[in-house]
């Protein structure tokens, strides 16, 4: 999938998620947060400007999530970003609403929407964690002209071709026909298991 897709999917199919904001104590605070709607510039939520998590939007302009969609653990899809948020204050209210028609109940009349404001997570990195698959399936991806940074384990040159790694990968994601050995990032459960068993220190950490 591209980046349009996993914000798609944000929305439409897992659309409430756990938002986690820094207070001034530099002290994580989750909030359940529906994300409304997504285009080409980024993922859209709303809030009242009266709420501590907007205050800690305003003063941090950052934020991290994680949503969730399936029957169970082993059923079911995750999906997380963290990026950088910007303030829109009221011009998109009309569409968010019609796109999310519940609101209605809980902010009536134009009386009560009048604390309301729009905020849009406009550039940031994601992961897509996949566990219904065999083996698991994760990806990762950035919009907004965020810079893609690698991240999991990897095998350097350094490799001895011992196998060890392969033995103690509970995904069997690492393909040892090749020197040096060559971990499949798509299946990787970033569990560390290799790195710790790997007699040449020949696999490195990144991220």
């Amino acid at each position: 999938m591209e980046s349009k897709d996993y914000l798609a999917y944000l929305v439409e199919e897992i659309h409430t998620t756990v938002v986690a904001t820094v207070d001034d104590a530099g002290l994580p605070v989750t909030a359940a947060i529906d994300m409304m709607d997504a285009d080409e510039g980024g993922v859209y939520f709303l809030t009242a400007r009266g709420k501590g998590f907007y205050d800690r939007l305003k003063k941090r302009g950052v934020l991290a999530l994680t949503g969730m969609k399936g029957e169970d653990t082993m059923h079911c899809a995750a999906l997380s970003i963290r990026g950088k948020v910007r303030e829109l204050e009221s011009e998109l209210l009309p569409r968010l609403f019609e796109k999310n028609p519940y609101m209605n109940e809980i902010y009536p009349d134009a009386a009560s929407r009048s604390a309301l404001t729009v905020f849009v997570i406009y550039e940031g990195s994601g992961e897509w964690f996949d566990l219904s698959k065999k083996p698991i399936e994760r990806a990762s991806f950035t919009f907004g002209g965020a810079e893609k940074v690698q991240e999991g384990y990897f095998i350097t040159d350094a490799c001895i071709g011992c196998k060890l790694c392969y033995s103690k990968c509970p995904q069997k994601c690492i393909d040892i026909s090749a020197k040096p050995a060559v971990i499949q990032q798509k299946n990787c459960l970033h569990c560390g298991n290799c790195f710790e068993i790997c007699p040449a220190r020949a696999i490195m950490k990144r991220g």
